[in-house]
Parts: C-alpha cells; structure tokens; sequence
C-alpha cells in the first residue's frame, strides 16, 4: 500500500513539472534575441536562434568576443547555447546560464509566470548577486 501511494505521488509530481515544460521559442527581455528550449539529453537548453540587431558594427555577425575561453571569441552569437542542464527542481528549473555580455557562466534558474512568461535568473557568489529577466513566449 505505501509503495502504491509512493508511486501515486511521484506520477502526480511529475505531471505537474511536466505540465511546466518551458520547452519552445522565447523572446529575450527586450527583445534582443530569440531563443529555443529544448531538451539537450540529460537537461535542457536554450540555443540562440536570431538576433535583434545581428551584425557588429564594424559587419559581419556578432561574434562571442568576450568569452572567457578564448577558442570561443570568434563562433558567431547565434547558435549558441545560452542555458544548459537545466533540470527540474520542485517548481522551477536548475542548471546553467552563459551570459555573452561578459562571456561568464552562472547558476541558473527558470519559472513559468503563466503560460506566456519565463523568469530566468543568473546568479553569482552561491546566489547572493542575481539578476532576473522575462522572457516572452514567441508567438
């Protein structure tokens, strides 16, 4: 009987993670780029589809110039990953943010406020320093 009830409750817990699948296209905050969610075997991901303003000044695509692993700076910004391993946590998603605008890595984490929002914080100093955007969900 306990095990019937165990398994109850883990088919109920994952259905409701499931029901907030974030996976699909998103809209950065602002607009700047748009990306997509999807699961990358073992966690998911959300991988640069297109920029606002795609092209550097000076022409040609964005490049990742401020990537701390200098064999990156010259991959274009579009194409690569922005959130890996991202797993469910209770009722929000935990694993990694890259963050172009200074080529860094941080702790991730991701919530659905509604069917059209995603929070996605990066966070440095074992989370002590975070910063939040929403994200729309492309229509």
């Amino acid at each position: 009987m306990i095990r019937f009830a165990i398994a109850v409750a883990l088919v109920a817990l994952s259905g409701a993670v499931a029901s907030a699948d974030p996976a699909g296209t998103w809209n950065t905050a602002e607009g700047k780029a748009r990306v997509r969610i999807a699961d990358c075997g073992g966690g998911l991901c959300a991988t640069v589809l297109s920029l606002k303003e795609p092209n550097a000044p000076e022409g040609g695509p964005k490049l990742d110039i401020r990537n701390v692993d200098a064999s990156k700076r010259t991959r274009p910004i579009v194409g690569i990953s922005l959130l890996s391993g991202m797993a469910p946590q209770g009722d929000q998603w935990l694993g990694k943010i890259y963050n172009p605008e200074d080529g860094k890595t941080y702790k991730a984490y991701m919530s659905e406020q509604g069917g059209d929002k995603l929070k996605v914080q990066g966070c440095a100093l074992g989370g002590l320093i975070c910063k939040t955007q929403i994200w729309t969900r492309a229509k």
